[in-house]
């Protein structure tokens, strides 16, 4: 069996730490290239303790590195957003795409297959609307061509676009809580048109390797917070893909929170149903739709939900239930949880490399387990 040739650039964070480490298992995939700036010229085995023939590879660095890249089957970008916007044009420019500076010829390249499937874990590719950039990205987007070639490659909602894309815009670890928790009943009809307010707790590692005083372990243990209210950059990407699914813009309030702890998210969605509705059909809804996807479980109860359930794992666990008090009728909570570094980013791209590449979707993923007990 031929192993397809992959390149992880940014491979010293903490989203390529945790790729490296799946794709040393990978039966399918031969690693050929990592790149860091920060551990430039150290051997993986030094890192990461990873013995054998991917122990050996040293880090390459980031400036240039596309000129090997471009050689690979398949390049995991787990880059900064301002890198990934480089690095995708630079990586989608070959001899045979034309004049990259045509309008649409990079586009081309990426869906003719003339360049590398690119999956990029950063948030360069996520907004089909460009316009969405300046208020939640801070910039406004220099290859909008690009966006409409790319897959936003959440299987369990939209497997069919991932399927031979070429270019796939991994979604962030939020967006994958919230859509996998209440898309399905917003496909199905089940919800009102009323607003549906998410809030998610995650911990340290969802915001990358950073020295601030406020990432700092004194600062973060003991406490818990809200941050990045009504304006966080995964607000828009999470209402992309409810309005995807409903088949209509969608309401939403979303309120990220940070846990004193490292890994993980905890997702509360709060929505109402539709007058007449029935609840316990909503949430037999939720059953069937997820019967067959491997990596989500949906529970008996939302209170069997839990981070040691997931963490280390490329699993999403779901549960959900109704108001029975009258207290506020028609109410329904579902509850999600991942871990934000494995589905909620490494691990969702190797999901989603698999998908592109026609390998069985669990490849390399099965033998993941979690940390508890």
């Amino acid at each position: 069996m031929h192993n397809a040739s992959v390149a992880i650039i940014g491979a010293s964070g903490y989203s390529g730490i945790e790729a490296t480490r799946i794709l040393a298992e990978h039966p399918r995939v031969e690693l050929k290239l990592l790149a860091s700036e920060r551990w430039e010229g150290d051997s993986i085995q030094k890192r990461l303790g990873i013995g054998g023939p991917v122990g050996a590879l040293q880090y390459a660095p980031v400036k240039g590195c596309e000129e090997a890249a471009r050689h690979c089957d398949a390049v995991l970008l787990a880059t900064p957003v301002d890198v990934s916007l480089q690095l995708v044009r630079l990586l989608s420019d070959s001899q045979e795409s034309g004049d990259p500076s045509t309008p649409g010829s990079r586009a081309l390249a990426l869906r003719s297959g003339r360049a590398p499937l690119v999956i990029d874990l950063s948030g360069a590719f996520r907004l089909a609307n460009a316009a969405s950039y300046p208020a939640f990205y801070g910039f406004a987007h220099p290859h909008p061509e690009l966006l409409a070639a790319a897959a936003y490659g959440l299987p369990e909602l939209f497997r069919r676009e991932i399927e031979g894309a070429r270019l796939i815009a991994n979604p962030g670890c939020y967006p994958t809580a919230a859509a996998i928790a209440i898309a399905p009943l917003l496909r199905e009809g089940f919800l009102d048109d009323g607003s549906i307010v998410i809030d998610a707790a995650s911990g340290t590692t969802g915001a990358g390797r950073k020295s601030s005083d406020e990432w700092i372990f004194s600062e973060v243990d003991e406490d818990f917070r809200a941050y990045k209210v009504l304006k966080h950059q995964h607000a828009p990407e999470i209402a992309q893909s409810l309005a995807r699914c409903a088949g209509r813009p969608v309401p939403m309030t979303f309120t990220p929170h940070l846990l004193p702890i490292k890994r993980g998210i905890l997702a509360t969605v709060y929505a109402r149903l539709k007058p007449g509705r029935d609840p316990a059909e909503a949430v037999t809804a939720l059953k069937r739709f997820y019967r067959s996807e491997p990596f989500v479980t949906v529970l008996d109860s939302p209170d069997e939900v839990t981070l040691k359930g997931v963490v280390g794992t490329n699993r999403c666990a779901i549960g959900a239930a109704w108001d029975r008090t009258q207290l506020d009728p028609g109410r329904l909570v579902v509850i999600s949880a991942i871990d934000n570094l494995v589905k909620g980013a490494a691990g969702q791209a190797v999901q989603n490399l698999n998908i592109a590449m026609g390998w069985p979707e669990a490849e390399g993923l099965s033998q993941l387990r979690g940390f508890y007990p």
